[in-house]
């Protein structure tokens, strides 16, 4: 965990290679993931490096992968895996195994694999390009086939019908006339016909565009095709209907035409369909070229089947190798060509693997037989600026991503990651905390961890993706979830009695508790049998003030919690100012923040655990006036000696021996004389307490130690005075000594800008700081309260889950309880189990991005690469 605190240590080199060897000498250093190199060509353009044909090489080849990739999604083909990345990096072969091809390396590597790529590229698209003539010529044989069929439909049923129709029109004409001639009006009403077929997505429109272009005057029918027809550009089967349109006109023709080839349908030409005879020679004919084009559209689909098969086994594989060719002539577009046939560059490294760069380095200029030596020289300083790298592993993969989302660590800067691994499901459990629900959510974690090594090989969906990649996250809030359900006692919004309760109520044995009814504890108060052994009493659960005492104990657990974490990143800061030598960012940042944050905020934390860990009822009962003779008098309650007053006055007497007068406050019987009303033996209310340290400083109402007044005084001239300090000592010294930190530039080329500031320019950035610091303690403080509501409304949603599903179905009939578990279950499953969950890592999310982070944390660093 201490190489997770801060990043790796890494030092700038210079390698100077043999132009030769560069390549193999780069493939091997890709294997040790420790150079990450400087570009040395910033003036050039991608398209002036010396060895952009190369990459275009593998663009090419790449492009043709993509191609064999659609060819054999398009036959719901898996592709074999090509392995763990660990074995190919060890064996980047383009078939496992096979020593001729791990043999060749650069230019040989890309030749070979463009020769036998470009043959498979060449074979598939020929295939491709005969399956689409075919099934063209499949699909107009089949249209043909369904217009002759539709069409001698239409004229054997539908048309004698219109021409009975006709007839009866023709005996009985209208009142008017036409006073025609019955063979000029024979003549005149014959038709022309147009028939083809279209696509059922452009039917409607069709029919409309031929309606208003021929105003009306034409008559068409359409008969739906039973067989879905592939698109032969698509492979996509397609709904298509038959038409046929009658009309009158050379000019309505012309526009027909026109329409059917703006809407692609496909025109077919028919005979005379009163010659049966012709009919049923077409489509006997027809048939037989129908069965033929099948059988080769077939064998041509099986040809290509086979093909994309044996591409399915490789595919993924040479997929690798090209990005490896393409990401080593990438890395080689980054040196400079200084000399002939030498090139030089410049790299960050590990510091830790710098000597096995330089073994690595060695043996390649070996491999190839060169007898020139290669040279890694260390870089002296300045340098540009440090690309931060964190070794990680499968349980701390998922939290440093959750880092990187928000912003990269500078170099060597303290890595929140390494405490989010521990407070981001904490808080999540603090906000979802249900025995019942978080084991649901931990044992989604543990099945996420059985199925780790099936998932690790398997290609997963983005969504599956980041579930796998957060499995021990997921886990780990389960747990949490479940550990805070124990201590808040809360199993589906039902307290659980393990260990027996600590309080009882008046005949609850005989199960008539009246209302109202006050709980007895079982032992006098303080003693180890009073207390519930591990988290809360489940006797709250069914009190009436329930509500109360949660939301009291878990506003203040929000609010320590909230404090201490916030605490710890000021913290962080401080360390991280002694790691980098800022002496100023210590003494005069650090130290103030400290200070104020401790006189306030770490103070408020100190009086909730002292108001907890007092015995009150000792204490008030120390101030309380009792009568000697009665039955209280020697209570166990009270932690002193009992002495006897002399009675005078009223005749009674508190524990200590004061005797009691009428109207005696509470301040004058109290023994503690802590000053205030409550002199001590009273509870305080905290938020008041707080309040009155800025608004009524040196006066505390109701105390709970000796000289609280004093002690808030001196913090509040604290908190007070470090503001000024942290606003102005900074900027003050820097610009009398010239020692501020400038700003500092990352460009592309990593060269590091710095401008000089006056005093004004320094005083606002330490002005913005000192604002974000003091006002975010307060309104961060207040934001970590979200843990005491979300945790709220999850108890209470699951209460109201659990009653009105539940509880009022159970009295009913066996029916209704078998309903209501169902709408339990399923409003459980939805709101509780899916969006609360949601909503409780959203909310963790912001307390450690937002409230945490912003204490410590610079998120600018440059991603090791």
């Amino acid at each position: 965990m201490a190489k997770w605190f801060r990043s790796e240590p890494m030092e700038y080199i210079s390698i100077i290679l043999n132009e030769d060897a560069a390549h193999g000498c780069l493939a091997d250093l890709g294997k040790l993931e420790a150079l990450q190199f400087s570009d040395l060509n910033p003036d050039l353009t991608p398209f002036q490096r010396r060895y952009v044909s190369s990459v275009r090489r593998c663009d090419e080849l790449e492009r043709k992968l993509r191609f064999f990739t659609q060819e054999i999604e398009k036959f719901d083909l898996e592709m074999d895996s090509a392995g763990q990345l660990d074995n190919f990096v060890s064996d980047p072969s383009l078939v496992p195994g096979s020593e001729e091809s791990s043999d060749k390396i650069g230019a040989q590597l890309l030749e070979s694999m463009e020769n036998e790529l470009g043959q498979y590229d060449a074979q598939l698209r020929e295939l491709n390009t005969f399956s689409e003539k075919l099934t063209t010529e499949y699909n107009e044989k089949v249209e043909l086939h369904e217009v002759l069929d539709k069409a001698r439909r239409f004229f054997m049923i539908d048309a004698p019908r219109f021409a009975a129709a006709e007839r009866d029109a023709l005996e009985f004409p209208d009142e008017e006339g036409w006073g025609l001639l019955d063979q000029r009006r024979e003549h005149d009403m014959r038709f022309s016909s147009l028939t083809g077929v279209i696509s059922n997505e452009e039917k409607g429109r069709f029919e409309r565009m031929v309606f208003r272009s021929t105003r009306g005057n034409v008559f068409i029918r359409f008969a739906n095709i039973d067989q879905p027809i592939t698109d032969p550009h698509t492979g996509l089967s397609v709904e298509k209907s038959v038409f046929i349109i009658f009309y009158k006109s050379a000019v309505i023709e012309a526009k027909l035409i026109k329409i059917c080839n703006a809407f692609s349908a496909n025109r077919y030409s028919l005979p005379d369909m009163n010659d049966n005879s012709k009919i049923d020679e077409m489509l006997t004919e027809n048939a037989q070229e129908l069965v033929d084009s099948r059988t080769v559209l077939l064998r041509n689909q099986a040809a290509r089947f086979r093909m994309c098969q044996l591409l399915a086994r490789h595919t993924e594989r040479w997929t690798w190798v090209v990005l490896r060719e393409k990401a080593v002539y990438h890395s080689l577009n980054m040196f400079k060509a200084d000399v002939s046939g030498i090139l030089r560059g410049e790299a960050w490294v590990i510091a830790e693997k710098r000597e096995e760069v330089r073994q690595v380095i060695e043996q390649a200029h070996a491999n190839v037989c060169i007898t020139m030596q290669s040279v890694v020289d260390y870089v002296p300083q300045p340098w540009p600026t440090p690309p931060t790298h964190f070794v990680t592993n499968k349980f701390t993969y998922g939290y440093q991503e959750f880092v990187n989302t928000y912003g990269i660590p500078r170099y060597r800067e303290a890595n929140p990651a390494l405490f989010t691994a521990a407070t981001f499901p904490f808080l999540f459990g603090v906000m979802y905390g249900d025995i019942g629900h978080g084991l649901f959510l931990f044992c989604a974690g543990l099945f996420l961890l059985y199925k780790e090594k099936e998932n690790d090989n398997a290609k997963l969906g983005e969504m599956a993706e980041g579930l796998h990649a957060g499995r021990y996250m997921i886990t780990m809030m389960g747990f949490f979830a479940v550990y805070a359900g124990f201590i808040y006692n809360d199993c589906f919004s039902l307290g659980l009695n393990f260990f027996g309760s600590r309080w009882v109520f008046e005949n609850q044995e005989f199960g008539s508790i009246e209302e109202g009814t006050k709980a007895t504890p079982i032992a006098s108060y303080g003693s180890d049998e009073s207390v519930y052994p591990f988290g809360l009493d489940p006797i709250w659960h069914v009190s009436t003030n329930e509500l109360l005492f949660f939301n009291s104990f878990k506003m203040k657990l929000s609010v320590i919690f909230g404090i201490m974490q916030m605490f710890m990143g000021t913290c962080l800061k401080g360390l991280n100012a002694v790691y980098f030598g800022e002496r100023l960012d210590f003494l005069f940042e650090f130290l103030p923040m400290v200070i104020f944050a401790s006189s306030l905020f770490v103070y408020m934390v100190v009086l909730i655990l002292m108001k907890w860990s007092i015995d009150w009822n000792s204490r008030m009962l120390s101030a309380t006036c009792l009568d000697p003779a009665g039955d209280t008098w020697g209570s166990p309650d009270f932690n002193g000696d009992w002495t006897m007053c002399d009675k005078n006055g009223t005749g009674l007497c508190t524990p200590d021996g004061y005797s009691c007068q009428t109207g005696d406050l509470t301040a004058q019987k109290c023994p503690l004389d802590y000053g205030g009303t409550g002199d001590g033996c009273q509870p305080p209310n905290l938020i008041t307490t707080l309040i009155n340290i800025a608004l009524q400083p040196g006066s505390v109402d109701e105390p709970m130690y000796a000289g609280q007044d004093f002690v808030q005084s001196i913090l509040l001239l604290l908190a007070f005075g470090s503001v000024p300090v942290l606003l102005l000592a900074k900027p003050y010294l820097q610009s009398q000594r010239h020692q501020y930190q400038p700003i500092t530039h990352h460009g592309d080329d990593e060269d590091d800008e710095h401008e000089e500031e006056s005093f004004g320019e320094i005083l606002i950035h330490q002005a913005i700081e000192t604002i974000e610091f003091v006002l975010g303690m307060v309104s961060n403080t207040a934001s970590y309260l979200r843990l005491w509501a979300l945790s709220l409304a999850h108890s209470e949603l699951a209460t109201v889950f659990w009653e009105k599903a539940m509880l009022s179905t159970l009295n009913m009939n066996w029916f209704a309880a078998y309903i209501g578990f169902g709408v339990f279950a399923g409003v459980t499953f939805g709101v509780l189990l899916m969006m609360d969950v949601l909503e409780c890592f959203l909310h963790a999310l912001r307390l450690h991005w937002v409230e945490f982070q912003n204490k410590f944390f610079k998120a600018d660093g440059v991603r090791f690469a």
